[in-house]
């Protein structure tokens, strides 16, 4: 015992060395990328790439066009990731219905492909490590080079996927990764976006190191004591053998070492391998949804006692189980599933979500009472798991495509192993609403053949499928968790007869319409009341879904369709609605009134919610139905200090009084016990007077990631929410933040999400060259000079070694629209000569530029520029090659014009609008203001910090 412990003090005074000593990194590699349209069949619209004499499948490193290192990039677009191009873009009622008729996809070729590239530096000192460039997400089909060696191909638009570059890299200088991205294709029937938009990572290792999702980590509770098994694959990348040690250690919340072991291994040169090993923990603190305590292993290869990688793996240690007539249970109690399908989307950035976006929406969910989230119906960002674990919310996982080919099978595959290790996963679903093949034999054989594959990757876990109108037959056979999707297919009670070995939830239920801050339909502006009711289509509302679920042990409980609204399936109506109406939340996260139901029933909190707003102008002596969410025993209503009569709660129910309309103030107190518990008003507002702002969190980090969900609210004079007020609202910001994106949650609304600069590439074209010594300068640099006898010039690579060039003049232009003369117009000169002389319309911009660099950049001042086609003439001696395999520069470069985003502006909807708020990466202040005309304006100020 003695001995153990001097083991683990050595330990915990060396760990914090070991450490910092490995030489793996994992650094966010977000910033600085560029970006432009490419096109999915004109070669010369895509830069060309992939039409030189060698491709790049032909032989390594012969990326040509934007995949080429030489390649200049310097007219596209300054960006960060993550980025969703889709929500830059105008809606379009001849646009996909499914994608929130944004113009990307089939029938908007110009803008359906998008390249980003970006420059790094590698040190000269990383020569030897193995470098990965690691993509979360990117939609879709996804291909990717560095420095113009071609690395692969992503067809999914949800998958992670990483690539080994470590051979193609330049050490101690500059480098390129340029990614293609398609997006003209939908893999969903939902917006989906375009672009890489979740994270991207650089990871540095040793040759010898655990390899990316290399870890496995489960857990067994024996009386006081978890019994972890870690799986840990390493992987040898030397050229030769390697022995070596492994220590895992598991670490707690608070940093300290509660179990080690150590093992010996050795591999062969390129050799991949598990070690498996045990280890307890003693009186474990479990992982649940109130406490969702962690831990971390640590994993340490060493090599002649030095450490050469360090992997952590985040895990939790809790028992899971489902039942067939008693549902859910965690760590041996019994949970009953309250959960919310969700498309991974919010308004003003479309599906680019950063990571505080992510937790601040899993937010939203928990206080509603929600306690599970399906991943509708794909791959999960590796952010929202890691929220999810922290935050304490359950998962279905869910798996893309069905199939049973090596192809598809990897795809899950890869799926469980990027996650299996996360604690808030409950359960693996394989596949949704499969309707060719959910009814019969063959989904039955699909189904059986991906439940048993699944279960050699992780058998700890469950496996589901959601099922929605064949219960009974196919799939729905055979799999270990049934999946109801909706309650108008069928009886539950009915198939939990026939299959008492099965257990089951409803994965998808409720689909209800509704419009927040609306109370009566309104067919002209696509608005739908808020009240919920069961819809014309067969749809339960949620209440009626509800009750059923909770009346029911054997239905381990149900998620809704959905948590929040999402772009694209604006069901039952077509454009000009863009977004869903099946939220308990809208696109921004503001909460419908079906929230406080849910709140009511889902929540341990104390409820009592009042629908609707009391602004009703014109509608004097009319019934309004009003209703109360809550979960008081009884519940009173007042209309201006009158009783209208006191009602008792059902469970899982609501209340509803028909009350004339009159101005003023109704209120509902609540009682439990027979004694007054809450109060709650709504009032008839005078007209908004003031703008307001409110953040979830007036400090972020300074990290250009971090950020703060701003509500913008119009207040009347007594300073209360206007409900019904539609005004436009601007907004403008100082300091180190940024806004990244605006909404409303108008399902109906057009306006723009994003105002962001115009950046417009302008070509330099129709050139032609003549010998210096044949013509007057004075005279070709005139604008209106008659150069159409002229050879052409520029097309080809440089002269044949050994030449002795001639002074040329080389006579091109370029074009500008008068929109484009408002904007910075800059030349990205290439050097196409030597000691060059340049000049626009007759006016000089440069002379005596040398060609030692290929590159530079003249600011063109506006008043040397016209409408219409502009001059352009460079006068210099031709390059010549050095060798007759060289290629040198034929193109003059090319004009760049930069126009600015108009101020950032939404109106609001129903009172409310959404601000998104990011660091820039300075630490400081950042001041956030908003006007409206006639309404005094608002100012938040919001603290970046280290």
């Amino acid at each position: 015992m003695n001995r153990l412990k001097l083991i683990l003090a050595t330990f915990l005074m060396t760990l914090p060395a070991l450490a910092d000593s490995s030489p793996r990194s994992h650094e966010i590699f977000n910033f600085d990328w560029k970006f432009a349209y490419g096109h999915p069949s004109d070669a010369a619209r895509d830069f060309n790439t992939g039409t030189g004499y060698f491709t790049y499948l032909a032989k390594a490193g012969y990326g040509d066009g934007a995949t080429a290192l030489a390649f200049d990039d310097r007219t596209w677009r300054d960006i960060d990731v993550p980025h969703d191009w889709a929500a830059e873009m105008p809606f379009d009622a001849k646009a996909s219905h499914s994608h929130g008729y944004k113009t990307v996809g089939h029938g908007y070729p110009d803008t359906s492909v998008g390249w980003y590239r970006k420059h790094f530096f590698i040190p000269a000192d990383d020569d030897g490590k193995r470098i990965f460039i690691e993509f979360d997400g990117v939609y879709r089909d996804a291909q990717v080079w560095v420095n113009g060696f071609y690395c692969g191909h992503e067809k999914s638009g949800y998958q992670s996927f990483s690539f080994d570059v470590s051979e193609f890299l330049n050490y101690g200088s500059d480098n390129v990764v340029a990614v293609r991205v398609d997006a003209t294709m939908e893999e969903g029937w939902f917006y989906e976006g375009a672009g890489i938009y979740r994270n991207v990572w650089l990871t540095k290792t040793a040759p010898l190191y655990v390899p990316q999702y290399g870890t496995y980590v489960t857990s067994e509770l024996d009386a006081q004591k978890a019994i972890v098994s870690a799986r840990v694959k390493v992987t040898n990348k030397r050229l030769t053998a390697s022995g070596f040690n492994i220590r895992n250690s598991i670490v707690d919340r608070t940093g300290n070492v509660v179990a080690t072991n150590e093992a010996d291994g050795d591999l062969h040169s390129m050799e991949t391998s598990e070690f498996v090993c045990r280890l307890t923990v003693q009186n474990p603190v479990l992982w649940n949804l109130d406490h969702p305590n962690l831990y971390k292993l640590v994993t340490e290869i060493l090599e002649d006692g030095k450490v050469v990688d360090v992997y952590k793996t985040t895990f939790g240690i809790r028992t899971i189980k489902w039942t067939p007539d008693k549902g859910f249970f965690l760590n041996g109690e019994h949970v009953k599933i309250k959960g919310t399908n969700n498309h991974q989307n919010h308004a003003g950035v479309g599906s680019a979500i950063p990571d505080a976006l992510y937790q601040w929406r899993l937010r939203q969910l928990k206080e509603m009472g929600n306690n599970t989230y399906r991943t509708s119906h794909y791959p999960p960002s590796p952010a929202l798991l890691d929220a999810c674990d922290s935050i304490g919310m359950l998962v279905l996982d869910e798996n893309r495509l069905m199939g049973t080919t090596d192809e598809l099978l990897l795809q899950l595959k890869r799926l469980m192993e990027r996650d299996r290790n996360h604690p808030s996963v409950v359960l693996w679903s394989i596949g949704n609403e499969e309707w060719m093949i959910e009814g019969n034999d063959r989904g039955a054989r699909i189904a059986a053949f991906m439940q048993a594959f699944a279960k050699t990757i992780d058998s700890t876990r469950a496996i589901n499928a959601a099922v929605s109108g064949n219960w009974n037959n196919g799939i729905s056979t055979v799999i270990d968790v049934m999946g109801f999707n909706y309650l108008r297919h069928g009886s539950t009670d009915a198939i939990h007869e026939k299959n008492p070995w099965q257990a089951s939830l409803g994965t998808e239920e409720g689909s209800t319409n509704t419009t927040r801050g609306i109370y009566f339909d309104d067919e002209e502006k696509q608005y739908l009341a808020a009240y919920d009711r069961d819809t014309p289509s067969g749809f339960f509302s949620i209440e009626h879904g509800w009750k059923h679920y909770a009346a029911r042990d054997y239905l381990a409980g149900m998620c809704i369709w959905t948590g929040f609204d999402y772009r694209g399936e604006s069901t039952p109506y077509t454009y000009p609605s863009v977004s869903t109406y099946f939220g308990m939340m809208d696109l921004c996260g503001f909460p419908k009134d079906n929230v406080y139901y849910l709140k009511s029933w889902w929540s341990k909190q104390d409820v009592l919610h009042i629908l609707p707003h009391w602004n009703w102008p014109g509608k004097e002596g009319q019934l309004i139905d009003v209703w109360v969410y809550s979960n008081m025993d009884e519940v009173e209503l007042f209309l201006n200090n009158k009783s209208l009569g006191r009602q008792k709660m059902a469970v899982n129910s609501h209340l509803s009084w028909q009350v004339k309309y009159k101005p003023g103030t109704l209120k509902a107190v609540g009682f439990k016990a027979g004694k007054k518990v809450l109060e709650s008003k709504v009032e008839t507002t005078g007209n908004p007077a003031s703008v307001a702002l409110s953040s979830d969190r007036n400090r972020i980090k300074a990290d250009r990631r971090d950020l703060s969900v701003v509500t913008v609210s119009l207040k009347d004079k007594k300073g209360r929410d206007v409900p019904d007020a539609n005004l436009p609202v601007s907004f403008s910001i100082a300091g180190p933040g940024k806004i990244i994106g605006v909404g409303n949650g108008d399902p109906a609304s057009h306006e723009p999400d994003q105002f962001i600069d115009s950046i417009v590439t302008v070509p330099l074209i129709n050139w032609v060259q003549k010998p210096l010594d044949e013509v007057s300068i004075n005279d070709v640099i005139q604008p209106g000079f008659d150069a159409k006898l002229w050879e052409p010039a520029l097309r080809d690579h440089g002269l044949d070694p050994g030449s002795k060039p001639v002074k040329m003049v080389f006579r091109g232009g370029f074009s500008l629209s008068s929109p484009l003369l408002s904007g910075k117009i800059e030349w990205m000169f290439r050097s196409v000569a030597t000691n060059q002389s340049l000049y626009i319309n007759g006016h000089e911009v440069a002379k005596a530029v040398r060609d030692d660099s290929d590159r530079y950049l003249f600011l063109l001042d506006q008043s040397m520029l016209h409408e219409g086609f502009n001059s352009v003439v460079i006068i210099g001696r031709p390059l010549v090659k050095t060798n007759p395999w060289d290629e040198m520069n034929n193109s003059p470069g090319s004009i760049k014009v930069s126009i600015d985003a108009k101020q950032w502006r939404r109106n609001t909807f129903n009172g409310l609008a959404q601000v998104l708020v990011q660091s820039t990466g300075e630490p400081g202040e950042i001041v956030l203001t908003a006007t409206s005309p006639e309404l005094d304006d608002a100012h938040l100020v919001i603290e970046a910090g280290k």
